[in-house]
C-alpha cells in the first residue's frame, strides 16, 4: 500500500517518517519528498506498505495526529496523474497569433 503523508516539518526526514510507520507494521520505503532546485523539503512524503492491513491501520491511528510538532494527514496516496508537459496552450508560449509573426501594413 502506497501511503500519502502531508503538513510534514519541514526537518522530517525519511528515517524518521519510516520509524513512525514501522510501529504499525513493515516499512518497504519512507521517502521525504524534495524540492529539485534546493534540496529543501516540501512539507509531504510517501510511505509503502507491504501488507495492506498493517497500512490501512497506520492510516486510520496516525491521520489528524501530532508528528515532529505539526498535524499531519495521512491518506491512501492516489495515482498520479498524467499532465501536460507544457501547459496545454499547444506548445507556443501563450503567442496566439499576434506578437512576432503579425504583418505590418
Amino acid at each position: 500500500m502506497n501511503i500519502y503523508v502531508s503538513n510534514l516539518n519541514w526537518n522530517t526526514v525519511d528515517d524518521s517518517l519510516q520509524n513512525l510507520f514501522a510501529e504499525y507494521g513493515e516499512v518497504s520505503s519512507a521517502k521525504i519528498i524534495t524540492d529539485r532546485e534546493t534540496g529543501r523539503s516540501r512539507g509531504f512524503g510517501f510511505v509503502e506498505m507491504p501488507n495492506d492491513e498493517e497500512g490501512q491501520k497506520a492510516i486510520d491511528t496516525l491521520n489528524e495526529t501530532e508528528f515532529e510538532g505539526k498535524t499531519i494527514s495521512v491518506a491512501v496516496a492516489r495515482p498520479r496523474e498524467d499532465k501536460p508537459r507544457f501547459g496545454g496552450n499547444g506548445g507556443n508560449g501563450g503567442n496566439r497569433g499576434g506578437g512576432f509573426n503579425r504583418r505590418r501594413y
